[in-house]
């Protein structure tokens, strides 16, 4: 693993967080953009530049006193990540002053929804705009090959979309929300520009190399594995956490008493795939005199999720 994966810097830098949900905030903060904002025609959006410092005290301020952030995720309540992940972005731009709405509904007069506006913020210089936001997770299916691999070979472990059908889905309706007539009835003020900020992880299978700035990827991209079941014992270490859905976002963190070996994860994950076909996350860990953190993460598949995934692809294309 190298000495400056993105784990170990976030570790170096935010290891003193201990709350979860500040933790992942940071994480939403910290990371880099999954996609790269030069390519997409102009349509991807970075958060904007803030000064580390404040953002870093204002972090810890949090972390010493997580009531107010705690308080409002169980307001709102979440059962999606995705959701969940919305609301720490839009506690982020509400507390920099930049969010104008979260969350607008637009329904036709008939009552239908004809959409969601994420957020309208202002930005530094003071333009409405609407942002869709998204955090994501696809694996390159191995048939597919760095080299040759299209957006639609980066699937999700679900077998429930591909990074393309994301993409289309956002370019070519969710940013053109504004455009529609229920939804400029129902704004004051039109934004004057529409992007998706999308923040996540690619998975690749072992020895397979990462995509750079090919497919409109960020070169800087978190990253991390996938295997299947048979190659478990593959995995030269011997301490893991599995990671629950609505834990994927920050680099992990636990008491060295929390870890699995490499007996009790196999047990689990037999166990898992007994009931349930879908991939496991897991993480590799490493213990410091702070506690155990996470080093590497990937994704536990069946062996057959290859074929599947390849099945899928060819379906979705």
């Amino acid at each position: 693993m190298p000495e400056a994966s993105f784990q170990r810097l976030f570790h170096a830098r935010r290891g003193h967080l201990r709350n979860p949900y500040v933790r992942d905030l940071a994480w939403l903060l910290d990371s880099p953009d999954l996609l790269d904002r030069r390519q997409w025609q102009g349509r991807i959006a970075t958060l904007f530049s803030q000064e580390g410092e404040a953002i870093d005290a204002w972090l810890g301020r949090l972390d010493d006193d997580p009531a107010e952030l705690q308080a409002l995720i169980e307001r709102h309540g979440f059962n999606r990540l995705g959701r969940y992940a919305e609301l720490l972005m839009a506690h982020f731009l509400r507390h920099i002053g930049a969010l104008e709405a979260h969350g607008v509904q637009v329904r036709a007069a008939s009552g239908e929804t004809v959409g969601e506006f994420d957020f309208l913020l202002r930005d530094p210089s003071a333009r409405l705009l609407h942002w869709e936001f998204a955090t994501k997770y696809y694996l390159l299916e191995a048939g597919a090959g760095a080299a040759s691999a299209r957006t639609d070979d980066l699937v999700g472990p679900n077998l429930a979309d591909t990074l393309g059908a994301k993409m289309r889905k956002i370019l070519e309706r969710q940013l053109n929300l504004s455009q529609h007539p229920a939804a400029q009835a129902a704004l004051k003020e039109t934004p004057q520009g529409a992007q998706a900020l999308v923040k996540g992880w690619l998975f690749y299978a072992p020895g397979e190399e990462p995509l750079s700035d090919k497919l409109g990827v960020n070169p800087a991209h978190c990253r991390g594995f996938w295997r299947p079941l048979s190659e478990l014992n593959e995995m030269g270490h011997d301490s893991f956490l599995i990671l629950p859905r609505l834990r994927w976002l920050a680099p992990a963190q636990s008491d060295p008493g929390d870890c699995l070996d490499h007996y009790a994860l196999a047990q689990a994950l037999k166990s898992h795939f007994t009931v349930d076909s879908l991939p496991v996350m897991v993480t590799l860990m490493e213990t410091d005199e702070n506690g155990a953190f996470e080093i590497e993460r990937g994704f536990i598949v069946l062996d057959d999720w290859s074929r599947r995934a390849a099945q899928f692809v060819r379906r979705a294309c």
